[in-house]
């Protein structure tokens, strides 16, 4: 089986489905998305994928969404996926692909769904 996960190391969620995912021999695409954020069309295609609003994907505690203003903003899709295409840490992590399908795993054991 095979994976892919927009991890960011210093999250315990993330490294915890990263083992999880390693520890079930899962071959794992891993990807930064600090480094290297999705754009607006993939953010798109994975909210879709997780039947999940954006604002559902939004961390509210990072400095950045009070700064953008994003409060006012929850019911604006477009404005909310440009913002975490920009601001990747308001990206809640860990998001995980699988051929069984795409979830935040959060808590990290919700990614045994997708590999079992």
């Amino acid at each position: 089986m095979q994976a892919t996960i927009w991890h960011n190391n210093r999250c315990s969620n993330s490294r915890g489905a990263l083992a999880l995912l390693q520890e079930a021999g899962v071959e794992v695409e891993v990807i930064n998305y600090l480094d290297t954020p999705p754009s607006p069309a993939q953010l798109r295609e994975l909210l879709d994928a997780m039947g999940m609003p954006a604002r559902e994907l939004l961390r509210s505690k990072e400095t950045a969404y009070s700064e953008l203003g994003l409060a006012s903003k929850l019911d604006d899709e477009a404005a909310l996926i440009e913002a975490m295409s920009q601001h990747p840490a308001l990206i809640n992590r860990p998001i995980v692909r699988t051929a069984k399908g795409t979830a935040l795993c959060r808590p990290p054991e919700t990614v045994l769904a997708l590999i079992n």
